[in-house]
């Protein structure tokens, strides 16, 4: 297995708030770690540098998230000219604690490893369709 692809499956158990078991996220990123989000939603950022100001920026969110993520299912790991670059297409399932529903959403991710680390994660995310799975359109 490669290291982006394996780097990628140790990211998951953090989404879905499983970090207890899975160790400390922080150490999964490089310092100067970059999250890049093209399609961010209005007024947030589309950038965020460094591990901690990452790590700031993405904990109070998941905590706040009025969802309970249930699984995350890779569709897709597309090896590029780099060996230390993939794009993962996945989908993450979850329950909306606003209106019970339960969705599937499609992603599609492109990670950079560099010394073991995650270097970059940019996500593409379909900000609306999130928005009405959770019940918050």
């Amino acid at each position: 297995m490669s290291v982006p692809r394996e780097l990628f499956e140790r990211m998951w158990p953090h989404w879905l708030g499983h970090t207890t078991r899975q160790g400390n996220e922080a150490d999964l990123l490089t310092e100067d770690v970059v999250l890049e989000m093209p399609f961010a939603r209005p007024g947030g950022p589309s950038r965020v540098e460094g591990r901690e100001e990452v790590l700031a920026f993405v904990t109070p969110r998941r905590a706040a998230l009025p969802a309970r993520l249930d699984g995350v299912r890779c569709l897709a790991v597309h090896g590029t000219a780099d060996p230390d670059v993939i794009v993962v297409e996945y989908e993450i399932t979850g329950t909306s604690a606003l209106t019970g529903r339960r969705a599937s959403l499609p992603f599609v991710g492109v990670l950079r490893a560099r010394d073991g680390r995650v270097a970059l994660w940019r996500e593409y995310q379909d900000t609306a369709g999130i928005a009405g799975a959770l019940g918050l359109d």
